[in-house]
């Protein structure tokens, strides 16, 4: 479905328009240690190996630049923010995930996690962001490395991000187990596991 040409049209429900960018995070912002930092994945991978870079590989992966829409829980949403990074395709090229695997939980320092469906985190416009506006992040917006799944709500794309895990079954990350919607469709608002239907969540 293409974006709306208006942008009100483009606004979820409960939302408003935000100037700037609030720097919005749980825990401490951690310091970044190059010669420390490496992205892996692992899990349900094709081969059965863990994949890892370090971040001058990282760094070095082709890089593409995406438009879209940012839309926080708390009610801001961001229009037409430019992204730069590695998009999620890229990593599923380079570190196939094996048959059967349906999510990948997104790794972030601190052990924070979030669980995303595989559709979502294979579309064309999710990127393992470096860049915003053509400028580095800040360590406040997840330098060296923040995720961003624009058909979903904000927190599915965490700050921070060290790697991901390839899942054959559901299982919820830090803020679904907290009582956040294990989806975050900002469409249908759903913003609270409250709201879920039964084909919603990982089985019981």
């Amino acid at each position: 479905m293409g974006q709306p040409e208006n942008r009100g049209d483009r606004l979820p429900p409960g939302q408003r328009l935000q100037r700037g960018w609030p720097v919005t995070h749980y825990g401490p912002v951690p310091r970044f240690r190059p010669e420390r930092w490496e992205f892996r994945v692992f899990g349900a991978t094709a081969d059965g190996d863990k994949h890892c870079w370090n971040h001058e590989d990282f760094s070095a992966l082709p890089y593409h630049t995406v438009v879209a829409d940012l839309h926080c829980v708390t009610k801001f949403s961001m229009m037409d923010v430019e992204w730069g990074g590695v998009p999620a395709a890229e990593i599923l090229r380079l570190a196939p995930p094996a048959d059967g695997v349906t999510h990948v939980m997104i790794w972030a320092e601190y052990g924070y996690s979030a669980n995303v469906r595989m559709a979502d985190f294979a579309a064309d416009t999710t990127l393992f962001a470096t860049h915003r506006d053509g400028e580095l992040l800040t360590a406040e917006h997840g330098f060296p490395v923040r995720l961003v799944v624009p058909g979903l709500y904000a927190w599915k794309g965490p700050k921070w991000v060290r790697g991901v895990e390839y899942m054959t079954a559901d299982r919820r990350g830090f803020w679904e187990e907290r009582g956040y919607h294990n989806v975050g469709d900002p469409w249908q608002e759903q913003r609270y596991s409250y709201q879920e239907s039964p084909q919603d969540g990982p089985e019981p």
